[in-house]
């Protein structure tokens, strides 16, 4: 039987784990902590050979097996190319299909779009 990532801090602490042991990741400040066998955050930056680098948080909740909420931004040494994250945006009808789900995108950084759309 697989083990789900979401099941436990140990076991999302295990994929974490995985998915950094790649030759294309330089390095990484990645943490996974839990102060309730319940809840964990997961956070810190990930490097890559490329000069890609990953900023990312997420809330985790083991119970429901879910990534609660998140951000992740990706960045080219210091220019950030974009982002995705959970928070709402009212004033868009064009995320109202895909909340929570979305990303931020230039040339308006500030401008969403719908992680549907093509």
């Amino acid at each position: 039987m697989v083990e789900h990532p979401l099941q436990s801090l140990a076991a999302y602490s295990r994929f974490v784990a995985e998915l950094l042991d790649r030759s294309s990741v330089e390095r990484s400040t990645v943490v996974v902590w839990s102060a309730s066998p319940y809840t964990g955050i997961a956070e810190g930056e990930v490097y890559f050979s490329d000069g890609i680098r990953i900023r990312l948080r997420e809330e985790l909740d083991f119970d429901a097996g879910l990534i609660t909420s998140y951000g992740y931004e990706v960045y080219r040494h210091d220019e950030r190319l974009y982002w995705y994250d959970d928070f709402p945006h009212p004033n868009n009808a064009t995320l109202a299909t895909t909340f929570p789900h979305h990303k931020h995108v230039p040339p308006d950084i500030k401008q969403t779009v719908s992680l549907h759309q093509k």
